[in-house]
């Protein structure tokens, strides 16, 4: 387990979102910590020198910004596996890959400028592979946020917060050129000095103002989730990850999904397609945790809440993280 200091876990627990959209962020957000502007800055430095935060700044949901995103999965046979995790990786639209303890053992995150996009590189990566890809996508998103909350002696948890599902059912429509440079100039975070949003400004050519309001924007439109810090849940204790799928009937899959993405522990909620019959589940609800036995334990949690509409289920423990890059959107 990591040891943290109090202004690093005053930091990770306040500022998961809500990061101001002010001149001077860092000094607005030390004043609620009780700290200075530069004690806050050293803080989130050292935070990310120690790999503790996986990323700090905007989060893009892709589908609001008019890009493709989907989960897919391959059934690599053993001898083939580092050949198939080498060449699946070598696809820049490609942000995450797992291996999965499961028939389908490799489970990844394609990330494209367009939706039609795709399909064409499921199909490259099928021919590559010369191994079927099975697709997908999101077809209702219930909820989706990692919180996580550190004690005093740094015991971590998860929490569930009152938060809408993404705004983005459709993809946003207003973006101009600027705002599409703006994205690309955050996405990979904000800079750690005082008036971040000025370098940003300054870097692009704008006023510190046109920043602020085109990001305040996105941040209402849903095109950003959320502004703040991402912890490396990983790093900092939450080392068991599994994927609990569940088969549950068509016409109960809603309101199913509503109350297992308000559970704590779960941190992704969505329906997702069968894939008969190798594949009878439509819900999917990742779940953490810091052995096996405490995921098993919110799994069986799960399927009390689910009652007689589960009619089968399974988890799928990750065993290897194959790529992990984040999402980083052309826009």
């Amino acid at each position: 387990m990591q040891t943290l200091t109090a202004n690093e876990r005053n930091f990770i627990n306040r500022f998961q979102g809500g990061f101001p959209l002010q001149p001077r962020p860092y000094e607005m957000a030390a004043e609620q910590l009780h700290c200075s502007e530069d004690t806050l800055l050293d803080t989130i430095v050292s935070l990310k020198n120690r790999k503790l935060l996986t990323r700090f700044g905007p989060l893009f949901d892709a589908a609001a910004l008019g890009g493709g995103l989907t989960l897919a999965a391959l059934a690599v046979p053993e001898e083939r596996y580092d050949t198939i995790a080498e060449l699946v990786n070598a696809y820049p639209e490609v942000a995450h890959n797992y291996r999965r303890e499961h028939a389908l053992n490799m489970w990844f995150v394609l990330a494209t400028e367009t939706p039609q996009e795709i399909e064409v590189v499921l199909q490259s990566i099928e021919k590559m592979t010369r191994l079927p890809v099975y697709n997908f996508p999101k077809q209702q998103e219930f909820y989706i946020g990692l919180w996580l909350q550190l004690a005093a002696n740094n015991q971590l948890s998860t929490v569930s917060i009152e938060r809408p599902a993404s705004h983005a059912e459709t993809p946003a429509t207003g973006l101009d050129d600027t705002d599409r440079k703006l994205i690309r100039a955050t996405q990979s975070g904000l800079p750690l000095e005082k008036t971040p949003y000025r370098k940003i400004a300054d870097n692009l050519g704008l006023s510190q103002q046109d920043v602020l309001q085109r990001l305040q924007a996105m941040l209402e439109s849903g095109i950003i989730r959320r502004i703040g810090a991402v912890p490396n849940h990983y790093r900092l204790g939450l080392t068991a990850n599994g994927m609990t799928v569940w088969n549950v009937s068509d016409d109960m899959v809603y309101e199913a999904g509503k109350r297992i993405g308000q559970l704590d522990f779960v941190s992704h909620c969505y329906r997702r397609p069968r894939h008969l019959p190798l594949w009878p589940y439509n819900l999917f609800a990742m779940v953490h945790g810091h052995s096996r036995d405490e995921v098993n334990e919110k799994t069986r949690q799960i399927e009390a809440v689910l009652g007689d509409s589960c009619r089968g289920h399974d988890t799928l423990f990750s065993s290897k993280i194959l790529k992990k890059t984040g999402l980083r959107l052309a826009a």
